[in-house]
């Protein structure tokens, strides 16, 4: 019996609001890969906790709950027990909930197994704060995705305003900080430069331009 294959995964880490989640789904829609947008699970876990009245500091419950969730991606929609919550997810504070709830380890060992789900022929792209150094250690490539924190504030709110969202642009530039600084200090998976992970800084890029520089890596560690 030899190894068992286990389709090719490209992880994806990076701070809020850095572009990793674009990048990495049109790096999967050109290789013709599955993509899991992480982030959006937790998203799922706080608006699940949300409409159960779950306390964001009681970690057995969260757990609990994460275990019985049915998550599905489809056709670019994400779907919480059958129910379309692709917009219901993408609201600042169901973002602030998400990333309280994060640092709970009850909650992250919950969500593991359902990650390892989308590890499917022909690959994966994998996007979120620990797809490199927890989930999927053994990627064949490792990138962590960056921008300056002003570059990511103004993107925010780019997008916000795009959608209709009223939002200032001071207030995004504090909550990203705070965001930072909680998703690097928690005790649970902090967001880190993974082991073998090739920093993309992205400030002064193009969403074309990060996606060949992701390309191009994978095609020279895969020729």
């Amino acid at each position: 019996m030899g190894d068992v294959f286990l389709p090719p995964v490209i992880a994806i880490d990076g701070p809020t609001a850095s572009g990793k989640g674009t990048v990495a789904s049109l790096v999967a829609e050109k290789l013709g890969f599955h993509y899991l947008d992480s982030g959006a699970l937790y998203r799922l876990v706080a608006l699940a906790s949300k409409k159960e009245g779950i306390d964001p500091h009681h970690p057995q419950e969260l757990g609990d709950l994460t275990q019985k969730l049915l998550i599905s991606f489809k056709n670019g929609l994400i779907l919480l027990n059958s129910e379309d919550v692709t917009e219901a997810i993408r609201t600042e504070d169901i973002g602030l909930l998400a990333s309280t709830i994060a640092v709970h380890p009850e909650v992250r060992q919950a969500l593991v197994g359902v990650q390892h789900g989308f590890r499917v022929s022909p690959g994966l792209v994998a996007d979120g704060r620990d797809m490199a150094s927890v989930i999927f250690p053994d990627a064949i490539l490792k990138v962590f995705l960056t921008a300056s924190v002003a570059a990511r504030a103004e993107r925010r709110y780019k997008q916000l305003i795009a959608k209709g969202i009223p939002a200032k642009l001071t207030n995004l530039l504090e909550d990203l900080q705070e965001r930072d600084a909680r998703d690097s200090s928690r005790g649970a998976a902090p967001l880190v430069v993974a082991d073998g992970a090739l920093v993309l800084e992205t400030s002064e890029l193009s969403i074309d331009q990060a996606v060949q520089a992701v390309l191009d890596w994978y095609q020279a560690k895969n020729p």
